[in-house]
């Protein structure tokens, strides 16, 4: 099988957004913030006045793959500084009342299932805001992976071991993701 000479993804740029490229190293600036990452990945990065390239030359089957990967990771910093990440998460408990707190880099889960010491779940990266109103907890930021992280850690510091997920449902759940304004999955 003869391998494709050349392959390349396009990331239109909006015009409130301002992108340079060093070498491998990717720094978007927009209204909410700025956002910088390097990519260690066999691909050419190039800035075509509105337009970000990311090419490969002679891919094999991972160059390829990892084209489309930088490409949604650019387009995904780009969404970040423009219109930022909200997930929505709900706190659910059946017979002991959960108080979650926030304090500093950590928040604290409080009387889960009538334990004594509090469950704790990190928060991810510094432009990452939690907040809790009544019975949801608001993850909010511009950086999608530390956002998606630090809801995950919430959720998994309230798993339950041992006992039938089918009874003991009690916990913190991720119920609606958010794209600024929009929307993107209820669950």
């Amino acid at each position: 099988m003869t391998r494709v000479p050349y392959i390349k993804s396009e990331v239109e740029i909006p015009e409130n957004v301002e992108i340079t490229v060093e070498g491998k190293k990717v720094i978007v600036k927009g209204p909410k913030g700025t956002l910088s990452r390097s990519f260690n990945a066999p691909v050419n990065i190039t800035l075509d006045g509105n337009i970000i390239r990311v090419e490969a030359i002679f891919p094999r089957k991972k160059e390829k793959a990892m084209v489309g990967t930088v490409a949604s990771h650019i387009r995904n910093m780009i969404i970040g500084v423009t219109k930022g990440f909200v997930y929505k998460l709900k706190i659910v408990y059946a017979h002991f009342p959960i108080n979650v707190k926030v304090e500093g880099k950590k928040v604290l889960i409080e009387n889960f299932l009538g334990e004594r010491s509090p469950r704790v779940a990190e928060i991810v990266g510094d432009d990452v805001k939690v907040r809790v109103e009544g019975d949801d907890v608001i993850v909010e930021g511009i950086n999608i992976e530390n956002v998606g992280q630090t809801a995950a850690n919430i959720q998994l510091a309230t798993k339950i071991k041992h006992k039938d997920p089918r009874v003991f449902q009690d916990g913190i759940y991720v119920y609606e993701k958010h794209i600024g304004d929009i929307v993107k999955r209820v669950a």
